[in-house]
């Protein structure tokens, strides 16, 4: 816990951050601690609520000059494995024609056993640099009369295709 005693060394402290939010946080506490002004007055100036500003001065307080760094967030720890994800990423690369989000979907099972929701395979096939290949209103006048019945019939479905991909191999 480093709580700096005197405002000329947290002022040295203060410019040489070079995070804008601490920053922020630094001049709450120089100007409320050292300064003697009032919390919600200082708050309002940097146009944040009392709330943040005894949040920020809580946390000076109890940690020093660390508390007022963000801590490292911890979320959920991916399910697949990389070398997983490599191994699928190449089948999807391989596909000229593209796939469907079912499609996408069976193979993250087939190779990893893993079941995701739907909405985040779209999350997941984006994130690895595919996009969605829909079609334009160009193909509209291209097709036969019977080939535009049966693409009203055809449930909505989305495909998705490789950014880089040259090669033409169909998926199973």
């Amino acid at each position: 816990m480093t709580i700096v005693d005197t405002k000329t060394s947290f002022e040295g402290v203060c410019r040489t951050e070079k995070n804008v939010k601490v920053k922020e946080r630094m001049l709450l506490v120089l100007n409320v601690v050292y300064n003697g002004r009032i919390a919600s007055q200082v708050a309002r100036t940097l146009h944040k609520s009392k709330g943040w500003a005894s949040q920020w001065l809580k946390r000076y307080r109890e940690e020093g000059i660390e508390g007022l760094k963000d801590r490292p967030k911890i979320g959920r720890r991916p399910e697949l494995l990389p070398e997983v994800e490599y191994e699928i990423r190449g089948i999807l690369k391989d596909c000229n024609t593209g796939w469907t989000t079912k499609q996408v979907e069976e193979i993250i099972i087939k190779e990893s056993g893993i079941r995701y929701h739907h909405n985040y395979i779209y999350y997941i096939v984006r994130k690895w640099g595919f996009k969605q290949k829909v079609p334009r209103k160009v193909h509209v006048n291209t097709a036969s009369k019977e080939e535009k019945e049966e693409f009203k019939k055809r449930p909505a479905r989305f495909l998705w295709i490789s950014n880089t991909t040259k090669r033409g191999k169909t998926l199973p």
